[in-house]
């Protein structure tokens, strides 16, 4: 009985605690359980599979994505598509992501293997992504996006100085790269000029093999952050 009344009490702090970060009265709670179990904990569903929140990452990556290029392309209507890509990638990087997710305190509640140090690792800002899908799933797409526009934008993001920021195309398709578990790597080449005119270079960006993403530039750095560029371009397209 006493087990029974601590199980209780949680599941009730927990709602709670959703409904405080969110704003939202949730439907079917489990899917938010779900959103806060890391692969590592090995937790098992009642039909007996493990049970994680990579499929709601996954949703709700998706679903972030979609809704910060919704306002970025409403904010920006004389802005090119390199400059709607770029501040897209800053907004929902790893990096910012996990610094929203501590300061929302979700690693509270997430379910991880005890020697995991989560501030070290993705695992925070995985489990904001899994919270999006979570609200997307419970709740729709307008409470999705009216969640991620008041909640995550309006509190945590200063878009005018994101936009002011100088770019690292190159730090962003690593970046990308990582969180992808997809590996990436420039080649970088002098180009063949005539006799008398300035040296010049031209750089490949490859993601896993496969090149994405070709510039040029005055010198290797110039030539790689053009490569980059493009990359994400291709990346944000697919």
């Amino acid at each position: 009985m006493h087990i029974i009344k601590l199980f209780s009490l949680r599941r009730e702090k927990f709602y709670s605690f959703i409904r405080q970060a969110t704003g939202i009265r949730p439907v079917d709670i489990s899917i938010y359980k779900q959103a806060f179990i890391h692969k590592s904990s090995m937790i098992k569903g009642e039909d007996g599979r493990f049970v994680n929140n990579e499929r709601l990452e996954f949703l709700g990556d998706a679903m972030l994505g979609a809704i910060v290029a919704d306002v970025l392309y409403q904010r920006f209507p004389g802005k090119n598509e390199g400059f709607l890509t770029k501040m897209r990638s800053r907004i929902v990087n790893r990096t910012l992501l996990n610094t929203i997710a501590l300061k929302m305190d979700l690693g509270k509640w997430i379910s991880v293997q005890s020697k995991i140090d989560i501030t070290q690792t993705s695992i925070l800002g995985d489990a904001l992504e899994a919270l999006i899908g979570a609200i997307y799933l419970d709740q729709g797409y307008k409470v999705c996006e009216q969640f991620i526009v008041e909640q995550i934008i309006n509190q945590y993001v200063d878009i005018k100085q994101v936009a002011k920021k100088d770019s690292n195309y190159k730090s962003l398709l690593i970046e990308w790269g990582q969180k992808h578990k997809q590996s990436v790597y420039f080649i970088t080449e002098e180009k063949h000029v005539a006799d008398g005119e300035a040296a010049s270079f031209i750089a490949k960006a490859s993601v896993d093999e496969m090149e994405i993403g070709q510039g040029e530039g005055m010198s290797k750095k110039e030539a790689q952050q053009n490569a980059a560029r493009k990359a994400l371009e291709v990346l944000a397209d697919r």
